[in-house]
Protein backbone atom coordinates (compact mmCIF):
# COMPACT_ATOMS: atom_id res chain seq x y z
CA UNK A 1 0.00 0.00 0.00
CA UNK A 2 1.56 3.65 -1.09
CA UNK A 3 2.03 5.37 1.89
CA UNK A 4 0.62 8.87 0.07
CA UNK A 5 -2.68 6.69 -0.68
CA UNK A 6 -5.94 6.26 1.28
CA UNK A 7 -6.54 1.97 1.88
CA UNK A 8 -9.57 1.46 0.14
CA UNK A 9 -10.21 -1.08 2.75
CA UNK A 10 -10.48 1.13 5.28
CA UNK A 11 -12.53 4.05 4.66
CA UNK A 12 -16.35 4.40 2.63
CA UNK A 13 -17.43 7.27 0.83
CA UNK A 14 -20.91 8.02 0.48
CA UNK A 15 -22.56 11.03 -1.37
CA UNK A 16 -26.18 12.08 -0.34
CA UNK A 17 -28.31 13.45 -3.09
CA UNK A 18 -27.18 16.52 -3.34
CA UNK A 19 -24.37 16.75 -5.38
CA UNK A 20 -23.11 12.99 -6.00
CA UNK A 21 -21.20 14.33 -9.08
CA UNK A 22 -18.97 16.27 -6.97
CA UNK A 23 -18.67 13.29 -4.51
CA UNK A 24 -17.85 11.13 -7.55
CA UNK A 25 -14.97 13.41 -8.13
CA UNK A 26 -13.25 13.87 -4.96
CA UNK A 27 -13.76 10.08 -4.45
CA UNK A 28 -12.02 9.53 -7.78
CA UNK A 29 -8.92 11.48 -7.26
CA UNK A 30 -8.73 9.84 -3.57
CA UNK A 31 -8.55 6.78 -5.57
CA UNK A 32 -11.89 5.28 -3.93
CA UNK A 33 -15.30 3.82 -4.94
CA UNK A 34 -17.95 6.51 -4.38
CA UNK A 35 -20.22 3.31 -2.72
CA UNK A 36 -24.08 3.28 -3.45
CA UNK A 37 -26.80 4.79 -1.19
CA UNK A 38 -30.71 4.09 -1.65
CA UNK A 39 -32.67 6.94 -0.74
CA UNK A 40 -36.49 6.59 -1.57
CA UNK A 41 -39.79 7.65 0.37
CA UNK A 42 -42.33 6.04 1.83
CA UNK A 43 -45.75 6.64 1.14
CA UNK A 44 -46.19 8.99 4.03
CA UNK A 45 -43.39 10.74 2.36
CA UNK A 46 -40.69 9.88 4.93
CA UNK A 47 -37.21 9.40 3.66
CA UNK A 48 -35.93 5.85 3.97
CA UNK A 49 -31.97 5.66 3.48
CA UNK A 50 -29.76 2.39 3.09
CA UNK A 51 -26.22 2.66 2.95
CA UNK A 52 -24.89 0.06 0.31
CA UNK A 53 -21.83 -1.34 1.87
CA UNK A 54 -20.21 -2.25 5.37
CA UNK A 55 -19.26 0.37 7.51
CA UNK A 56 -18.41 -1.30 10.72
CA UNK A 57 -14.89 -0.71 11.88
CA UNK A 58 -14.43 2.09 8.91
CA UNK A 59 -13.70 5.66 8.46
CA UNK A 60 -16.61 6.71 6.58
CA UNK A 61 -16.88 10.66 4.63
CA UNK A 62 -20.17 11.46 4.00
CA UNK A 63 -20.81 14.51 0.83
CA UNK A 64 -23.95 16.36 0.99
CA UNK A 65 -24.11 20.04 -0.35
CA UNK A 66 -26.72 21.87 1.87
CA UNK A 67 -28.82 23.42 -1.98
CA UNK A 68 -32.15 23.48 -2.74
CA UNK A 69 -34.19 21.95 -1.65
CA UNK A 70 -32.25 22.64 2.02
CA UNK A 71 -34.37 20.86 4.44
CA UNK A 72 -34.95 17.80 2.75
CA UNK A 73 -30.97 17.57 1.82
CA UNK A 74 -30.17 18.91 5.62
CA UNK A 75 -32.43 15.77 6.87
CA UNK A 76 -30.90 13.16 4.32
CA UNK A 77 -27.69 13.74 6.01
CA UNK A 78 -28.77 13.86 9.32
CA UNK A 79 -29.98 10.41 8.41
CA UNK A 80 -26.82 8.98 6.70
CA UNK A 81 -24.78 9.93 9.30
CA UNK A 82 -27.11 8.47 11.83
CA UNK A 83 -26.88 5.36 9.88
CA UNK A 84 -23.18 5.05 9.89
CA UNK A 85 -22.56 6.28 13.64
CA UNK A 86 -25.23 3.24 14.66
CA UNK A 87 -23.57 0.82 12.08
CA UNK A 88 -19.89 0.92 14.10
CA UNK A 89 -17.69 3.52 11.98
CA UNK A 90 -15.23 4.48 13.97
CA UNK A 91 -14.77 7.74 12.26
CA UNK A 92 -18.20 10.18 10.61
CA UNK A 93 -16.60 12.57 8.51
CA UNK A 94 -19.26 14.98 7.37
CA UNK A 95 -18.19 16.74 4.01
CA UNK A 96 -20.74 19.79 3.54
CA UNK A 97 -19.10 22.13 0.51
CA UNK A 98 -21.72 24.49 1.10
CA UNK A 99 -23.19 25.06 4.58
CA UNK A 100 -26.44 27.49 3.80
CA UNK A 101 -26.91 28.06 7.10
CA UNK A 102 -24.00 29.98 7.80
CA UNK A 103 -26.10 32.79 6.30
CA UNK A 104 -27.68 32.66 10.02
CA UNK A 105 -25.28 33.58 12.35
CA UNK A 106 -26.44 35.90 14.72
CA UNK A 107 -29.49 37.17 16.59
CA UNK A 108 -30.32 40.73 14.58
CA UNK A 109 -34.24 40.30 14.94
CA UNK A 110 -36.23 39.18 18.18
CA UNK A 111 -37.56 35.14 18.45
CA UNK A 112 -35.50 34.10 15.76
CA UNK A 113 -32.99 31.04 15.57
CA UNK A 114 -29.25 31.39 15.35
CA UNK A 115 -29.74 28.32 12.55
CA UNK A 116 -26.17 28.06 11.75
CA UNK A 117 -25.66 27.18 15.38
CA UNK A 118 -28.72 24.65 15.53
CA UNK A 119 -27.31 23.19 13.03
CA UNK A 120 -23.86 22.64 13.73
CA UNK A 121 -24.86 20.92 17.07
CA UNK A 122 -27.48 18.53 15.20
CA UNK A 123 -24.56 17.53 13.40
CA UNK A 124 -22.89 16.54 16.41
CA UNK A 125 -26.13 14.91 17.53
CA UNK A 126 -26.49 12.79 13.93
CA UNK A 127 -23.07 11.16 14.22
CA UNK A 128 -20.48 13.55 13.15
CA UNK A 129 -17.21 13.28 14.64
CA UNK A 130 -15.55 15.50 12.23
CA UNK A 131 -17.05 18.45 9.46
CA UNK A 132 -15.03 19.71 6.67
CA UNK A 133 -16.67 22.59 4.87
CA UNK A 134 -15.87 25.47 2.53
CA UNK A 135 -15.94 28.79 3.07
CA UNK A 136 -18.28 30.34 5.59
CA UNK A 137 -20.26 32.87 4.94
CA UNK A 138 -18.61 34.54 8.02
CA UNK A 139 -15.41 32.90 10.44
CA UNK A 140 -17.88 33.34 14.02
CA UNK A 141 -19.91 30.47 12.44
CA UNK A 142 -16.88 27.80 13.05
CA UNK A 143 -17.04 28.55 16.61
CA UNK A 144 -20.45 27.11 16.90
CA UNK A 145 -19.53 23.51 16.18
CA UNK A 146 -18.28 21.27 19.20
CA UNK A 147 -16.55 18.75 16.39
CA UNK A 148 -13.31 19.25 14.62
CA UNK A 149 -14.14 21.26 11.89
CA UNK A 150 -12.21 22.78 8.49
CA UNK A 151 -13.95 25.50 7.01
CA UNK A 152 -11.50 25.61 3.62
CA UNK A 153 -11.19 27.97 0.86
CA UNK A 154 -11.38 28.00 -3.01
CA UNK A 155 -9.31 30.72 -3.23
CA UNK A 156 -6.20 28.14 -4.77
CA UNK A 157 -8.44 27.30 -7.87
CA UNK A 158 -9.52 30.90 -8.00
CA UNK A 159 -6.01 32.20 -8.11
CA UNK A 160 -4.72 29.28 -10.38
CA UNK A 161 -7.50 30.30 -12.93
CA UNK A 162 -6.55 34.46 -12.74
CA UNK A 163 -2.84 34.13 -12.88
CA UNK A 164 -3.82 32.72 -16.49
CA UNK A 165 -5.71 35.77 -17.46
CA UNK A 166 -4.69 39.27 -18.47
CA UNK A 167 -4.85 41.43 -15.23
CA UNK A 168 -3.60 44.62 -16.28
CA UNK A 169 -5.61 47.16 -15.01
CA UNK A 170 -7.27 45.20 -12.95
CA UNK A 171 -8.08 45.62 -9.07
CA UNK A 172 -10.02 43.34 -6.76
CA UNK A 173 -13.56 45.07 -5.46
CA UNK A 174 -15.44 43.63 -2.33
CA UNK A 175 -18.93 44.60 -1.81
CA UNK A 176 -19.13 44.10 1.51
CA UNK A 177 -16.60 45.25 4.16
CA UNK A 178 -17.69 42.38 5.93
CA UNK A 179 -15.72 39.54 3.37
CA UNK A 180 -12.51 42.48 2.86
CA UNK A 181 -10.10 40.58 4.34
CA UNK A 182 -10.89 37.28 2.33
CA UNK A 183 -10.99 40.22 -0.97
CA UNK A 184 -7.54 41.31 0.17
CA UNK A 185 -5.85 37.78 0.74
CA UNK A 186 -6.70 37.29 -2.57
CA UNK A 187 -5.51 40.12 -3.92
CA UNK A 188 -2.28 39.93 -2.37
CA UNK A 189 -1.69 36.53 -4.08
CA UNK A 190 -2.38 37.74 -7.15
CA UNK A 191 -0.68 40.90 -6.87
CA UNK A 192 -3.30 43.14 -7.21
CA UNK A 193 -4.92 46.17 -5.59
CA UNK A 194 -7.99 45.92 -3.57
CA UNK A 195 -11.04 48.19 -2.05
CA UNK A 196 -14.09 47.42 -0.41
CA UNK A 197 -17.56 48.60 -0.55
CA UNK A 198 -20.25 49.43 2.26
CA UNK A 199 -23.17 47.17 1.56
CA UNK A 200 -26.54 47.88 3.18
CA UNK A 201 -28.73 45.22 3.14
CA UNK A 202 -32.82 46.51 2.37
CA UNK A 203 -34.63 42.94 1.59
CA UNK A 204 -33.74 39.67 0.61
CA UNK A 205 -33.31 41.24 -3.30
CA UNK A 206 -32.28 44.60 -2.98
CA UNK A 207 -29.17 46.67 -1.58
CA UNK A 208 -27.49 49.35 -1.45
CA UNK A 209 -23.45 50.03 -2.15
CA UNK A 210 -21.43 53.17 -0.99
CA UNK A 211 -18.21 53.98 -0.51
CA UNK A 212 -16.52 53.62 -3.28
CA UNK A 213 -15.11 56.80 -5.33
CA UNK A 214 -13.42 57.04 -8.55
CA UNK A 215 -9.90 57.78 -6.85
CA UNK A 216 -9.41 54.32 -5.63
CA UNK A 217 -9.95 53.55 -8.91
CA UNK A 218 -7.20 55.66 -10.25
CA UNK A 219 -5.20 53.29 -13.41
CA UNK A 220 -7.53 50.90 -13.07
CA UNK A 221 -10.18 50.20 -15.93
CA UNK A 222 -11.30 45.97 -14.79
CA UNK A 223 -12.48 45.66 -12.10
CA UNK A 224 -12.49 41.62 -10.35
CA UNK A 225 -15.60 41.05 -7.70
CA UNK A 226 -15.14 38.70 -5.16
CA UNK A 227 -17.84 37.52 -2.65
CA UNK A 228 -18.16 34.14 -0.94
CA UNK A 229 -21.50 33.74 -2.38
CA UNK A 230 -23.82 35.11 -5.10
CA UNK A 231 -27.96 34.42 -4.38
CA UNK A 232 -30.13 36.65 -6.47
CA UNK A 233 -27.09 38.23 -7.20
CA UNK A 234 -28.45 41.82 -5.93
CA UNK A 235 -25.08 42.36 -4.52
CA UNK A 236 -22.92 41.95 -7.48
CA UNK A 237 -25.09 43.77 -10.13
CA UNK A 238 -25.51 46.88 -8.05
CA UNK A 239 -21.59 46.78 -7.16
CA UNK A 240 -21.18 46.00 -10.85
CA UNK A 241 -23.37 49.52 -11.80
CA UNK A 242 -22.11 51.35 -9.15
CA UNK A 243 -18.31 50.69 -10.84
CA UNK A 244 -19.46 51.27 -14.65
CA UNK A 245 -20.65 54.80 -13.30
CA UNK A 246 -17.27 55.59 -12.09
CA UNK A 247 -15.39 54.51 -15.24
CA UNK A 248 -14.64 51.10 -14.98
CA UNK A 249 -15.01 48.96 -18.70
CA UNK A 250 -14.38 45.73 -17.61
CA UNK A 251 -15.70 43.15 -14.74
CA UNK A 252 -15.25 39.92 -13.78
CA UNK A 253 -17.56 38.32 -11.24
CA UNK A 254 -16.10 35.56 -8.81
CA UNK A 255 -17.71 33.46 -6.02
CA UNK A 256 -17.03 30.29 -3.88
CA UNK A 257 -20.62 29.19 -3.68
CA UNK A 258 -22.76 30.16 -7.32
CA UNK A 259 -26.36 29.84 -5.53
CA UNK A 260 -28.09 31.66 -8.72
CA UNK A 261 -31.58 32.01 -7.95
CA UNK A 262 -34.18 34.36 -9.31
CA UNK A 263 -32.52 34.14 -12.37
CA UNK A 264 -29.10 35.91 -10.84
CA UNK A 265 -27.05 34.17 -13.92
CA UNK A 266 -29.16 35.93 -16.82
CA UNK A 267 -29.44 38.92 -15.52
CA UNK A 268 -25.78 39.40 -14.61
CA UNK A 269 -25.22 38.18 -17.97
CA UNK A 270 -27.15 40.49 -18.72
CA UNK A 271 -24.93 43.37 -17.85
CA UNK A 272 -22.82 44.47 -21.07
CA UNK A 273 -20.11 45.50 -19.26
CA UNK A 274 -19.61 41.87 -17.25
CA UNK A 275 -17.38 39.55 -19.62
CA UNK A 276 -16.61 36.60 -16.85
CA UNK A 277 -18.52 35.53 -14.05
CA UNK A 278 -16.87 32.40 -12.33
CA UNK A 279 -18.00 30.12 -9.75
CA UNK A 280 -16.91 26.98 -7.93
CA UNK A 281 -18.93 23.44 -7.93
CA UNK A 282 -19.51 23.45 -4.26
CA UNK A 283 -23.16 23.82 -5.44
CA UNK A 284 -24.73 21.79 -9.04
CA UNK A 285 -24.33 24.22 -12.03
CA UNK A 286 -27.77 25.05 -13.86
CA UNK A 287 -27.77 22.92 -16.71
CA UNK A 288 -31.30 23.85 -18.43
CA UNK A 289 -30.10 26.92 -19.92
CA UNK A 290 -26.72 27.77 -21.67
CA UNK A 291 -24.30 30.73 -19.69
CA UNK A 292 -21.61 31.39 -21.92
CA UNK A 293 -20.07 33.98 -19.81
CA UNK A 294 -20.23 30.89 -16.79
CA UNK A 295 -16.80 29.32 -15.53
CA UNK A 296 -17.09 26.83 -13.14
CA UNK A 297 -13.85 25.44 -11.03
CA UNK A 298 -13.89 22.25 -9.47
CA UNK A 299 -13.17 22.42 -5.65
CA UNK A 300 -12.87 18.13 -5.78
CA UNK A 301 -9.06 18.56 -5.43
CA UNK A 302 -9.02 20.90 -2.22
CA UNK A 303 -11.38 18.68 -0.84
CA UNK A 304 -10.16 15.95 -1.45
CA UNK A 305 -6.67 16.53 -0.09
CA UNK A 306 -7.72 17.99 2.85
CA UNK A 307 -9.14 14.37 3.40
CA UNK A 308 -5.73 12.69 3.26
CA UNK A 309 -4.31 15.41 4.96
CA UNK A 310 -6.54 14.44 7.39
CA UNK A 311 -6.54 10.92 7.21
CA UNK A 312 -2.44 10.73 7.42
CA UNK A 313 -2.70 13.35 10.22
CA UNK A 314 -1.32 16.21 8.76
CA UNK A 315 -1.44 19.98 8.73
CA UNK A 316 -4.31 21.13 6.41
CA UNK A 317 -3.25 25.18 7.17
CA UNK A 318 -2.61 25.94 3.90
CA UNK A 319 -5.86 24.79 2.48
CA UNK A 320 -7.68 26.37 5.16
CA UNK A 321 -10.13 29.34 4.76
CA UNK A 322 -8.70 32.12 6.68
CA UNK A 323 -4.84 31.49 6.60
CA UNK A 324 -2.40 33.54 5.34
CA UNK A 325 -0.45 31.99 2.14
CA UNK A 326 2.74 32.47 2.66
Amino acid sequence: MSQDRVDPGEVRFFSGSSHPKLAGDIAAYLGLPLESTLITRFSNDDLYIQLGASVRSRKVFIVQSLCAPVNDHLVELFMMLDIARSAGATEVHAIIPYFSFARSDKKDAPRISITARLVADLLQTSGATHVMTMMLHSPQVHGFFSVPTDPLSARPIFRHFFSQEDLSGTIVVSPDMGHAHSAARFARELGLPVIAGNKERISDTEVVISGLVKEQLQGCHRALLYDDEIATGGSMLETARYLVGLGVEEIAVACTHGVFTRDALSRLEAVPEISLIVASDTIPTPEDVPHPKLKVLSVAPIFAEAIKANYFRQSIGPLFAYSEDK
